[in-house]
């Protein structure tokens, strides 16, 4: 059963069907690397329908279905806890790399980035495979190969337009500033530009204002805290800056189509329903 690991290896032939509906899936940070495949889905970019390396980064609550992606490739699942010991800079560039907003990102992987990081993996899955893992171990090579990944990010993001780097740029103050500043014009400043040719910019690129990206992050920061805290909705509004709770009931009910109550309700009945899926 996922809750009760910390990392999950496999090769996505070998992915159990339970592991797509464990509840516990969620929590995970999700790494599919295809290997000589079809993009899986990259709408902003010409090169979908070429074969090649791709790496999907899917950060935890945006669970999607595995079995739309070719099967020569692996999976590399992990929990935050794996990372805690890490130094806070590390930290916030794994999450700024698993970009949190609209659809999840999508690397292709060149020749000689895919020899860097099949080194790396080939150790991490040694280690995994046995029967007594060194966590040590574990923690420094999923470490380096996430640094590597980081690399890969940032090389991507340069090397296309500039309105590219700028959305980047804006994901970037987005993690930093989403509780205090929600208002686009702060970020269009620290960027250089209008508020609104940010809006237009993240329209054409993500189909998404700046506003409703500041939203979606305080939605998915509510919902992660509902879930993993014993805080209750009136101490969570408090942590996420609203005036009061009513008014923090509004604004989630307005983007989620339920109260923070209703969405802690279904939650807790889909862990009940899923309280017996393992994994084989």
């Amino acid at each position: 059963m996922l809750s009760n690991k910390v990392l999950y290896i496999r090769d996505l032939i070998d992915c159990p069907p339970s592991y797509l509906d464990d509840p516990g899936r969620r929590e995970f940070f999700e790494i599919v690397w295809l290997k000589d495949e079809k993009a899986l889905h990259v709408p902003q970019h010409s090169f979908q329908t070429l074969h090649g390396d791709w790496i999907y980064l899917i950060p935890p609550y945006r669970v999607h279905q595995l079995n739309k992606a070719g099967k020569k490739g692996v999976l590399l699942s992990f929990k935050r806890e794996l990372l805690e010991d890490d130094l806070k800079e590390f930290l916030l560039d794994v999450f700024r790399m698993f970009n949190i907003q609209g659809e999840f990102s999508c690397l292709q992987v060149t020749e000689q980035s895919s020899k860097g990081l099949n080194s790396i993996y080939n150790l991490l899955s040694e280690e995994y495979q046995k029967d007594e893992m060194n966590l040590l171990m574990i923690k420094a090579l999923l470490k380096v190969f996430l640094l590597q990944l980081i690399q890969l990010k940032e090389q991507h993001f340069t090397q296309h337009d500039i309105n590219e780097k700028r959305i980047y740029e804006f994901m970037l103050l987005l993690e930093s500033h989403y509780l205090e500043e929600r208002d686009t014009a702060f970020y269009a400043e620290q960027l250089g530009i209008s508020a609104k040719r940010l809006n237009q910019i993240l329209k054409g690129k993500l189909d998404k204002t700046g506003l409703q990206l500041i939203h979606d992050r305080l939605i998915l920061e509510a919902k992660r805290q509902i879930i993993h805290s014993e805080n209750t909705i009136k101490e969570i509004s408090f942590n996420l800056r609203f005036k009061d709770r009513s008014y923090f009931s509004r604004f989630f009910k307005q983007h989620s189509g339920m109260t923070p109550q209703e969405f802690q309700e279904s939650v807790k009945r889909h862990v009940i329903q899923h309280e017996n899926t393992l994994i084989s």
